[in-house]
């Protein structure tokens, strides 16, 4: 079930990140197909583990705003591994716009007939990414993370290395998606302080209000088993279990990307593993 397409998309490879020319790790030199001169390509995701980094080949969109360095945006990275090739949706807007049509298409089983929503409501500290009307008349508030990454081991770089057999033996498409992973000084800090924020005010939302609170994990890739909360934040996970255990709504949602921009509704319920042993799976 067909949710949107990019516009215009382009296939390029990135070059350098940062660019040459512009030195913010949000710009990047890039090639695009059956050209080349360079252009630089606003990265929103940074270089996303590697998936937009140099010699990574993505797929990019125009932008059309003369006030931007950028002629282009990265929005999905071609992902190759073990003879097989995907796309993943890695500009955390997309997300979001997913989540946006599958609502809108009425393709979210725990969102069923709302009877109304909007984007960007203000609740609390927060700006969350939905906010509406639900069938039975109670309102919800909903916040979208966007889940491009993972890894036949869902555990910290560090350790990697102890499961070398597991990651050469792993089938493709049996990976763990997890969230957050992220540059951090110290290994005890937090990925994503922003993400740890809202999940303390969705678990506000359901402790002071009579109001639904919804954390929706958009994994735009298809070559997962499960998605889960990764070992590599312990107090986001431990974060996100708490709030669960308080009546916060942990969802996802599944968007298969092709080459040609098209994001496509994963009708299938991908296991949440919220509570688990530390390593493999």
């Amino acid at each position: 079930m067909k949710l949107f397409q990019i516009d215009s998309p382009i296939q390029g490879t990135v070059i350098k990140r940062p660019s040459k020319v512009c030195k913010t790790p949000y710009v990047a030199d890039v090639i695009l197909e059956n050209q080349t001169d360079e252009i630089l390509g606003h990265s929103p995701a940074l270089g996303c583990c590697g998936l937009a980094d140099k010699e990574a080949v993505v797929i990019l969109s125009p932008l059309n705003n003369k006030k931007t360095v950028c002629s282009h945006r990265i929005e999905i990275a071609k992902f190759e591994e073990k003879g097989h090739t995907i796309y993943i949706g890695i500009n955390p807007k997309l997300a979001e716009t997913s989540a946006f049509y599958a609502l809108e298409k009425n393709y979210l089983p725990f969102l069923q007939n709302v009877q109304s929503f909007k984007r960007e409501v203000t609740y609390l500290n927060s700006r969350f990414d939905f906010s509406g009307i639900d069938e039975n008349g109670k309102t919800f508030y909903m916040e979208i993370k966007n889940v491009p990454l993972a890894d036949y081991v869902d555990v910290p770089k560090k350790e990697r290395k102890k499961f070398k057999k597991e990651i050469e033996e792993g089938i493709f498409d049996q990976k763990i998606s997890y969230f957050p992973d992220g540059y951090r000084k110290n290994s005890t800090d937090v990925v994503s302080p922003r993400a740890l924020k809202h999940i303390h005010e969705l678990e506000e939302i359901v402790l002071t209000t009579e109001y639904r609170a919804i954390l929706c994990f958009v994994v735009p890739r298809t070559d997962v088993k499960q998605f889960q909360p990764s070992n590599i934040d312990l107090t986001y996970k431990e974060a996100v279990q708490k709030a669960y255990k308080n009546g916060v709504e942990i969802r996802v949602l599944q968007v298969e990307w092709d080459q040609d921009g098209n994001a496509y509704y994963v009708n299938k319920h991908l296991p949440i593993v919220l509570f688990d042993e530390y390593g493999t799976y």
